[in-house]
């Protein structure tokens, strides 16, 4: 089945972001998800999983371990299980982006009091 925002299921979280879940099993989950300006996921990490973030449109930020890394459309990054981690749209254009990881992050996901 050919997956997409149109027929995938779709969630909001923070304060206006979106995800559409392109595809959700054990050992990999992959989503496609929309920030608008000004908006920030929590600090957290996972003990298992590891995540790659691909940016579609825009231009992200994400906070490794404290290291600010500007992420542009085109780009990507890794990061491996246990680092702390958060994905930021510092921007003036909303940011849209691919969330793959391995394995999902279904009950992993340990959030961190700033």
């Amino acid at each position: 089945m050919i997956q997409s925002k149109n027929n995938s299921e779709h969630y909001t979280w923070g304060d206006g972001c979106d995800s559409w879940i392109l595809k959700n099993a054990r050992d990999l989950s992959i989503k496609q998800e929309k920030m608008p300006v000004g908006t920030s996921e929590k600090l957290h990490f996972h003990r298992v999983a590891k995540q790659f973030f691909y940016i579609l449109k825009g231009e992200a930020v994400l906070y490794i371990d404290e290291k600010k890394l500007v992420i542009r459309q085109g780009e990507s990054v890794s990061i491996e299980s246990e680092i702390k981690h958060f994905i930021a749209n510092e921007s003036a254009e909303e940011v849209e982006f691919l969330v793959i990881s391995n394995p999902s992050t279904n009950n992993d996901r340990i959030e961190i009091e700033k």
